[in-house]
């Protein structure tokens, strides 16, 4: 299913990037000489489907993937505009890494940049964990979205 996102209702950003600073990762704005870093990264964590939408957020200006870093080492990713105009997704956070926040923050990174961007409203493709974006930015489920968008994929 996708959900829906009020943009202009959403938690503030810079406390939960503080937060990760101290704990040892940096989440912020791919650079374009880290596309196939990060896109290798995602296709090895995840699936070639999200390499290639992350692939899609490096020609986008400004880049819209978000990455999460712990010593300079991938942790998590999150991309926005690249299936459809202001939608989030895809995102991932390593397994070892999940527990710890990332998620929210490289959420709220993207969803932020989608208001700044002026969208009012973000939709969340094709959601796994729905209680999860419910909790940290108030989505709702968009009755008959399933299956949505990617129905259609060559596989």
């Amino acid at each position: 299913m996708d959900m829906l996102v009020k943009l202009y209702t959403l938690p503030p950003l810079e406390p939960l990037l503080a937060r990760q600073r101290e704990a040892g990762v940096t989440i912020r704005r791919a650079m374009a000489a880290e596309k196939r870093q990060v896109v290798a990264w995602v296709a090895q964590t995840f699936d070639d489907y999200w390499a290639s939408e992350c692939d899609v957020a490096f020609s986008r200006q400004p880049i819209t993937c978000f990455i999460a870093l712990e010593q300079q080492q991938m942790v998590g990713f999150a991309c926005h505009e690249v299936t459809c105009r202001s939608f989030f997704g895809p995102t991932g956070v390593s397994p070892t890494q999940q527990g710890r926040g990332i998620g929210q923050v490289l959420l709220l990174a993207s969803l932020h940049d989608l208001a700044t961007q002026g969208y009012a409203y973000a939709i969340i493709g094709g959601v796994g964990p729905a209680e999860f974006y419910t909790k940290v930015v108030g989505a709702i489920p968009i009755p008959d979205s399933t299956p949505g968008i990617y129905q259609k994929l060559v596989s």
